[in-house]
């Protein structure tokens, strides 16, 4: 039986766009914005496509000889997974210190039993953590964050190529110790806010101890919230900056990964 000309090679084609699409769709799965569930899965597979052609352009590979259904193309699939997650994870948990400071502050102003779904992991979150997590979404499209992403997925083709693409030891021990610093990474992101309400929350005790007659929760909410709001507004900028920053130290984290330090 002949086969026609345009259908040569059709199937190891096939296996080359599926190679192609396994680290950037997995970085963009873990990454923040990509990941977010409004954005369509045909979307994702076409952008993660365009990414990994670029990057194979780069750095071109061979299927294994016995096929991707095999040891070695189960552990090159394996290494090319492992490579997307851990860097769009190491942008994520630098994006994760908006949600994690939005969840202090609006503890510490007594709204954390107004829960709100956050657009970007879809599980309910306080109203506060709603708020900064769309302001980190702004501020990473704003720098140009999905573009840097997606920079550092198509080099790191060149130092991780496929089948070699393990991270290396040293590049999944600084993710894990970086997780570790994102929780002090949102505390400082919350502490202008979060020590001012403190000593605001000082004051009312002060006050229902002159003043024992006086009912502290009426008037203690609505002046923790008051003083939480104007607060919030005075130190927007700072906390702004806070967040690009710790936003930026995710990109970072995610190009030593790439680059196998």
């Amino acid at each position: 039986m002949n086969v026609p000309h345009a259908f040569i090679g059709l199937e190891a084609q096939l296996w080359l766009w599926l190679i192609a699409m396994l680290r950037p769709g997995a970085a963009f799965y873990a990454a923040p914005v990509f990941g977010m569930a409004q954005v369509p899965v045909q979307l994702r597979l076409v952008i993660a496509l365009a990414v990994g052609m670029a990057g194979l352009a780069a750095a071109p590979f061979a299927l294994p000889p016995d096929g991707v259904v095999s040891v070695a193309g189960v552990a090159m699939i394996s290494g090319e997974l492992m490579a997307g997650l851990a860097m769009g994870f190491a942008v994520q948990i630098g994006f994760s210190a908006a949600m994690l400071a939005g969840e202090t502050i609006g503890n510490i102003m007594g709204l954390g039993f107004a829960n709100m779904i956050d657009p970007s992991s879809g599980h309910p979150t306080t109203a506060l953590g709603t708020l900064l997590s769309i302001l980190a979404t702004f501020l990473f499209l704003s720098i140009g964050g999905h573009l840097v992403l997606a920079r550092i997925v198509v080099e790191s083709y060149q130092v991780l190529p496929v089948g070699a693409a393990w991270p290396a030891a040293e590049s999944m021990r600084s993710l894990v110790m970086f997780g570790g610093d994102i929780f002090a990474a949102g505390l400082a992101i919350a502490l202008p806010v979060g020590f001012a309400l403190i000593l605001v929350q000082v004051v009312m005790a002060l006050l229902a101890r002159s003043a024992p007659q006086m009912n502290i929760f009426s008037v203690g909410l609505p002046a923790t919230l008051l003083a939480g709001l104007v607060l919030l507004a005075i130190a927007a900028p700072a906390m702004g900056d806070g967040i690009a920053a710790s936003i930026n130290r995710g990109l970072d984290e995610a190009r030593l990964i790439a680059t196998g330090k």
